[in-house]
């Protein structure tokens, strides 16, 4: 009986659909399809609270001044004179006016001006609803009556909210531009601004000028009482000390300066002799490691004495000759002999006229060590006669600088000061108004495409963000695909919302009967108004129908017709599914009988069950309907309420299947109700008892289908007692409202349940809906040319 569910596999438009799940565009657009409603509706909720917004919010102009910094300034530390030296403004400092621009004291300034703390737009409730509720709300707790500084602090708020101070870029321009409900308002505040700034630019000037000025005329005072006590002190010194100046300079100074200077022409003069006398030295000293010494250019170039310089040329002259002649003739020939002894005689002449020439190096070398110490002895004499005045011309020197030092500092301190008492005369501020504010013609806010521009990008974002909070919260079964991919079962059918369909189908037909179907899914409608017995093989032969005394009390059998009086219906259309499903199945020759069970109650399971009874009976297969949901056996409740004797009773041997089994005379569907089960303590015992399994040996022997209509999986345990009485299982679940993890769990807690399982349906679907989580689903129940089979709800 184990049914080995091999792995289907998906159709090409399926493989293309889970290809294109990992692209962008795709996600997207499934995203749209399903929670398109959601969506728009979070959309245009932002886009008319953007709508709302702009025409609640107040009209606001904005004026704007521009004010320059002169890219020249005068600084006031590198003044020498009255000129002034310019230099260029640098970005802090443009930067820093424009934080002045924006500070407190201006503002102050500028409400006190014009008397903004007055004003009810600075002081008053603000414009737009949200502000005046919160203005309102905050009034209730507030003093009756504001003082002067509370109303100006509330102003001085709002004015900052209000003003905007930038950079035109990295010029010198700065942008003043306030806002206010009043475009004469706006341009006034803005002109004064810039007033305000230039006044107090100048005033700053000033007092900064005059306390400078106070201060140097102190400082210049002090230096001048200095600069004479300095200059006294020199004087004094100097008669002292009998320091007479010839010229600026003393004569001992003058005397040792001449001696110092002929002393340095002396040494030079000797160091000279003493090179030349060394470079002849040197030169006679390598005599002997032969002629390249003698005939080096270096001594020629040295010396520059032409008896050597002629000598070496003839020297040249022959060593050339002699060596060509010795590569013609051979070295040993007469001639280059010859040659050889004039090279040699050459030779001795050179170091003899350096000889001659050292000798008289020797001499003046001698001459000038003689000069060298003469002058040296004078310049010593005269040092010791300049010691014993050292001392004095030291401390003459720094009498001297002191004099000097505070004297110039009176000098410039007496020039700064006159620049200052200008300055403070006549102040200079660096700014100017270039362009005046005028009154604005259109308001600056609020912006209609601004807003509009944000209500759309958050309407988008906020739609995107609320659709997918919805997918990623919508845990339920709604497509064959999650069937398939998370309990790895084929979905065999999707049965659509049989109340949607019975509300279309009496509004078409005017037969109100059907709106039944709507309420409470009780899909029962009267059938037959006649209930017959099964009768053995020979009295249905003879076409004669004989109730048993027991049928007796039970005139009606009911059930829903909604498959034999609406055969055309999507919903018997699915049925067929179903029933095509159990018939192709690979072991489905062991398949006869088929469980209906669900995770959960109200699932549909026993409208399912019925219907699928009706549709195989239909196809002249005898057919029975069993219910085994012994807890609650809601559809004996429905199709044979009148029964008391059923299931459990032919079980235990307190009735016959003949006394028991109700027929439908339409269809010729049999059921076996279950009736009496209030004092039955534990239904899964009963079900997987031996009589049970005897009982349904007996009705496999007697029907070719047996369809049993089981408890749900997750409450009780009842469907895993019958797993010797039932072959095969089909799993109910309700479409778009049974969660995934219910399932989940009820499988996994039955495992050898949904071993046997032949699959899943999706019950009470919404077709509209179906579409958009499922296109070629959608498509294949909710599509225009499917009238054209002559299918009609």
């Amino acid at each position: 009986m184990n049914i080995n569910h091999q792995p289907v596999r998906p159709t090409e438009r399926e493989d293309l659909d889970r290809s294109g799940e990992g692209d962008l565009f795709s996600t997207t657009a499934r995203l749209l399809r399903r929670h398109l409603f959601l969506m728009a509706l979070v959309f245009v909720s932002c886009v008319l609270l953007g709508l709302v917004l702009y025409f609640t919010l107040p009209q606001k102009f904005t004026a704007t001044a521009l004010l320059i910094i002169d890219s020249r300034k005068t600084q006031f530390s590198q003044q020498q004179s009255s000129s002034a030296a310019d230099v260029p403004v640098d970005s802090p400092t443009v930067d820093s006016q424009a934080e002045i621009l924006k500070s407190e004291n201006i503002a102050l300034a500028v409400i006190k001006d014009l008397h903004l703390k007055d004003e009810p737009e600075f002081v008053g409730p603000q414009g737009g609803i949200l502000p005046m509720i919160i203005g309102a709300i905050a009034d209730l707790f507030a003093d009756g009556n504001a003082s002067d500084y509370v109303n100006e602090r509330r102003a001085l708020e709002r004015f900052e909210k209000a003003l905007t101070i930038k950079r035109v870029g990295l010029s010198y321009v700065i942008d003043i531009s306030f806002q206010s409900t009043s475009p004469a308002m706006a341009a006034r505040i803005a002109n004064a601004v810039a007033d305000a700034y230039v006044v107090d630019s100048l005033e700053a000037k000033y007092q900064s000028s005059r306390r400078a000025a106070n201060w140097l005329q102190d400082r210049m005072k002090e230096l001048r009482t200095q600069a004479s006590t300095a200059e006294r002190a020199v004087a004094d010194f100097k008669a002292q000390n009998n320091i007479v100046d010839t010229g600026g300079r003393l004569l001992n100074e003058q005397q040792l300066a001449e001696l110092n200077s002929t002393l340095t022409i002396v040494r030079a003069q000797r160091a000279e002799a003493q090179a030349r006398l060394d470079q002849i030295s040197d030169i006679l000293k390598k005599e002997d490691g032969g002629a390249n010494s003698l005939f080096d250019g270096t001594v020629a170039d040295s010396l520059r004495n032409d008896v050597i310089t002629r000598l070496r040329q003839q020297y040249l002259d022959i060593a050339g000759r002699e060596a060509d002649w010795s590569n013609r003739y051979g070295p040993g020939h007469l001639a280059v002999v010859n040659l050889r002894n004039q090279m040699h005689e050459i030779k001795r002449s050179i170091a003899n006229e350096l000889r001659r020439i050292g000798e008289t190096y020797k001499s003046d070398l001698e001459i000038a060590k003689s000069k060298e110490e003469s002058a040296l002895a004078a310049l010593n004499a005269s040092i010791a006669q300049s010691n014993d005045t050292g001392q004095a011309q030291i401390v003459l020197r720094e009498l001297e600088s002191n004099a000097q030092s505070y004297r110039a500092l009176a000098d410039n301190f007496l020039q700064l000061y006159m620049i200052s008492v200008q300055q403070q005369s006549f102040p200079i501020t660096e700014a100017r108004l270039i362009t005046q504010a005028s009154e604005p013609l259109r308001s600056s806010s609020p912006k209609f495409l601004l807003i509009m521009a944000l209500a759309t990008a958050g309407g988008l974002g906020l739609a995107f963000g609320a659709g997918l909070l919805r997918e990623m919260s919508d845990r339920v079964f709604r497509t064959p695909e999650q069937v398939r991919s998370l309990l790895s079962l084929e979905c065999i059918a999707i049965v659509p919302e049989v109340a949607a369909l019975a509300k279309r189908r009496a509004k078409r037909t005017k037969d109100y009967r059907w709106l039944k179907l709507a309420g409470l899914w009780r899909h029962i409608l009267r059938g037959s108004k006649g209930v017959v017995k099964e009768q053995s093989a020979g009295s249905r032969a003879d076409g004669l129908v004989n109730p048993s005394p027991v049928a007796s009390t039970r005139d009606r059998l009911v059930i829903a017709p909604y498959v034999t009086g609406a055969p055309f219906s999507r919903f018997s259309e699915a049925m067929r599914s179903i029933r095509m499903a159990i018939d192709l199945d690979q072991t489905s020759v062991s398949h006869c009988v088929v469980g209906i069970t669900s995770s959960l109650p109200n699932e549909g399971k026993s409208t399912i069950g019925a219907a699928l009874a009706q549709v195989i009976a239909g196809s002249r297969a005898k057919t029975l309907l069993v219910d085994a949901d012994l807890r609650n056996p809601s559809l004996s409740r429905n199709i044979a309420p009148d029964a008391h004797v059923g299931l459990i009773e032919v079980a235990l041997g307190r009735a016959t299947l003949d006394e028991v089994i109700l027929v439908d005379p339409t269809t010729g569907l049999c059921f076996l109700p279950c009736c009496g089960t209030t004092s039955l303590a534990d239904t899964s015992q009963m079900l997987a008892s031996g009589a049970m399994e005897q009982l349904f040996k007996s009705l496999r022997e007697r029907y070719d289908r047996i369809i049993v209509d089981l408890s749900p999986l997750a409450p009780v345990v009842d469907v895993r007692a019958t797993l010797k009485i039932v072959d095969a299982y089909v799993l109910i679940v309700e479409w778009g409202r049974t969660k995934i993890d219910v399932v989940l769990e009820a499988m996994h807690g039955a495992p050898r349940v949904s071993e046997h399982l032949l699959g899943v349906i999706l019950n009470k679907a919404n077709l509209h809906t179906l579409s958009r989580y499922d296109a070629h689903g959608g498509d294949y129940y909710y599509n225009q040319y499917y009238t054209r089979y002559g299918y009609v709800d």
